[in-house]
């Protein structure tokens, strides 16, 4: 005899606020490394290297 399983319980696991949170988290923590990456590259800049920029744009 086959039991029947409701489609609710028959699921994994539950989609809920806990995942969400999680993924947001991940991406506000991307956000923040890529700015904290993106200052350091400007702070490290030498203006060699800005002067460079500039004539290859010409």
């Amino acid at each position: 005899m086959t039991k029947t399983i409701p489609a609710e319980k028959a699921r994994q696991g539950r989609r809920g606020r806990q995942v969400l949170l999680v993924l947001v988290c991940g991406l506000i923590l991307a956000a923040v490394a890529w700015v904290a990456v993106e200052y350091y590259g400007r702070a490290i800049e030498t203006p060699a290297t800005q002067n460079q920029g500039i004539s290859e744009q010409q």
